[in-house]
């Protein structure tokens, strides 16, 4: 029961009942409610600023996830990129060079995207750089692959159209690696065993015992069968054609004559240590347009890629050569 407040009228010399007006109780309850709603708004505020809702739990989960498929994403395209480098590199120095096709300009497989701005869209969001380069990152790789599938679409047609090309490039290495002791020197600056000093090795020395069997490297016609060359010793010079010929030094004897026809496998000679050599191993060089290329890109026929990323390391050092 709500309390009766009296006040004393000094002209009646009575006690009169408060009568709360109706305006004062509609200004309280103004005043009450926006109170309510003041403290109200202050909770809700720090509330949002400390607390998270179940909602905001959930997007932060997401987010996280989001995050840690991008990173996983980023790596593969990562991997990507460094298989398609290692085939763009195959295809300039070896399938375009056995097919003589102009490798394609870097520029050409790493262009990007000119004109309107693709990533507008992608714009204004609290990771936009990190999208926008990610896609470019996409992009770009698959222009790339889609050069890289031009370019072996037009080896292909070579290779159908050039069959006889494919059977004369020197492309298996003259010493089984069953016979090997090991690959001694690569092309390159050397260090020359006789005189120490730094010199070009333009071909590849494969050490191996006296009387190791030789195979020509690609079908051909001897055109040489003597030590008639300084510092070779005895050596043997096929012509493979279209270009090429292959030159093996240093033997201990021939098992081909001048202008018989060989195949490629077919045993051509004996490793030795005629001519300028400080020990028996294999010189062995490649000529394309009388001019001396690296060995090292004609062994696509013989080795798995093991052991051609084996022989490659061991081609890189600086080492000294053994003639």
């Amino acid at each position: 029961m709500s309390k009766v407040k009296y006040y004393y009228d000094p002209e009646s010399l009575s006690y009169r009942k408060i009568e709360r007006k109706k305006r004062t109780t509609f200004k309280y309850a103004s005043f009450f409610i926006l109170g309510c709603a003041f403290f109200a708004f202050i909770f809700v505020f720090i509330a949002s600023q400390y607390i998270e809702s179940p909602k905001e739990k959930a997007l932060k989960r997401e987010l996280h996830n989001m995050q840690l498929q991008f990173e996983l994403l980023n790596k593969k395209m990562a991997e990507a990129e460094t298989v398609l480098a290692n085939i763009e590199d195959r295809d300039n120095n070896i399938y375009r060079v056995y097919f003589e096709a102009n490798p394609i300009p870097e520029a050409q497989r790493r262009a990007g995207f000119g004109g309107i701005n693709r990533y507008r869209d992608l714009e204004g969001f609290d990771n936009s750089k990190l999208i926008i380069e990610s896609n470019k990152r996409i992009d770009i790789l698959q222009k790339q692959i889609v050069v890289q599938s031009k370019s072996l679409d037009e080896i292909a047609v070579l290779a159908e159209e050039k069959e006889k090309i494919l059977a004369a490039i020197p492309a298996i290495q003259p010493v089984s690696n069953e016979d090997l002791t090991r690959m001694a020197s690569g092309y390159g600056m050397r260090s020359d065993p006789f005189t120490k000093a730094r010199k070009m090795h333009w071909g590849m020395d494969f050490t191996a015992p006296r009387g190791t069997p030789i195979y020509a490297s690609g079908d051909g016609k001897v055109v040489r069968a003597d030590s008639g060359s300084s510092g070779y010793g005895k050596h043997i010079r096929i012509d493979h054609g279209f270009g090429y010929i292959s030159l093996y030094a240093h033997l201990y004897k021939y098992n081909v004559k001048k202008n018989q026809k060989v195949k490629r496998g077919d045993l051509i000679g004996f490793v030795g240590s005629t001519g300028r050599s400080e020990a028996p191993h294999l010189h062995y060089e490649i000529f394309k347009d009388g001019k001396r290329i690296n060995p090292i890109n004609f062994y696509y026929g013989s080795l798995t890629a093991e052991e051609f990323n084996k022989l490659l390391e061991h081609a890189s050092l600086e080492n000294q050569s053994l003639d």
